[in-house]
């Protein structure tokens, strides 16, 4: 991705590893989509990076994986293909070639040109049209997909945006230009059917496993955790789904050293308010891990705005 000129990509966040690179086309790229409008927060994500953490490299990649993998399907792309990633309020981008697109994931209002077209589901983009993902109605984070995905040069394997780390290209700004791959030409739409889009929860309810510092709070905060309504905060992203409700006591109350954090992990900073890590999370960290939540059971929590109640319930 092409950045906005006069702006450099930076790290978002204290103890980044790297910063945002400037990715530019492989050599026999010659299209690009047009960022007319990026929205509050837009990124480039795939399947992510796993297996990596090791190095101090997160996973990253669509946060409701489901959504992505469905709007790649529906345009006849890779499951792991690179899409955009909206959070609540859209984005708007111009082809400059032919395109079948695919808006899903939080419902929305989709145009062409200002023409209302259908969600969920393929549409012809002509070139120079502005394909508009509207803000959600529903749910938090739409995808777009596009035919021949979307191909800025992968960074350690993967095209994902991560926001801690910096690694892979800057979230999308007003001027920017992301590389599409290529399609066969008069290829006819991708037959899409009935399309399970799951919608956005009234409720989220996260399966915990306990451990491996459960042992670090006292009984009755296990038990607040398992039976207290909690909240999805506004102060949530990427990185980890924060909550508001009761505190969880410790019944330790030294310092932990530094240990290995995973997808799903129930980490409780001193204000005591579980927070999920989500896929931008650290590799590390010093608070500890009350229990873990499955990963299949995350998607869901991708989709729950803030004020969406939450209840975690035993695995």
């Amino acid at each position: 991705m092409t950045p906005a000129a006069g702006r450099t990509p930076a790290a978002a966040g204290p103890g980044a590893l790297a910063r945002h690179q400037a990715v530019r086309p492989a050599a026999p790229t010659r299209h690009r989509l047009h960022v007319v409008r990026p929205g509050a927060l837009t990124t480039v994500q795939d399947a992510g990076r796993p297996g990596l953490a090791h190095l101090g490299v997160g996973r990253a990649g669509a946060l409701d994986a489901p959504a992505a993998r469905l709007a790649n399907r529906l345009v006849g792309n890779p499951p792991d293909a690179a899409v955009l990633e909206t959070t609540l309020t859209g984005c708007a981008v111009r082809p400059d070639r032919p395109v079948v697109a695919v808006v899903g994931g939080a419902g929305c209002r989709v145009t062409v040109d200002g023409r209302p077209v259908a969600w969920g589901a393929p549409v012809r983009v002509p070139a120079g049209a502005v394909l508009d993902a509207g803000p959600a109605g529903t749910g938090l984070r739409s995808y777009l997909a596009f035919a021949g995905g979307l191909v800025p040069d992968p960074v350690l394997g993967s095209r994902s945006t991560d926001l801690l780390s910096g690694l892979g290209p800057a979230p999308l700004s007003e001027g920017d230009e992301v590389p599409l791959g290529e399609t066969v030409p008069g290829a006819p739409l991708p037959a899409a059917g009935p399309a399970p889009w799951p919608g956005a929860p009234a409720e989220l309810v996260l399966p915990v496993h306990p451990g491996p510092r459960d042992d670090w709070f006292t009984e009755a905060a296990l038990r607040t955790l398992l039976t207290a309504a909690y909240r999805v905060s506004p102060h949530s992203n990427r990185i980890g789904l924060r909550t508001e409700g009761p505190a969880l006591e410790r019944s330790r109350t030294e310092e932990l050293p530094s240990e290995g954090m995973v997808l799903g992990a129930i980490q409780v900073p001193p204000d005591g308010r579980p927070v999920v890590f989500l896929n931008d999370h650290p590799t590390t960290g010093g608070y500890p891990v009350i229990g873990a939540v499955p990963e299949r059971a995350l998607a869901a929590a991708a989709q729950a705005v803030p004020g969406t109640r939450l209840r975690f319930v035993r695995a």
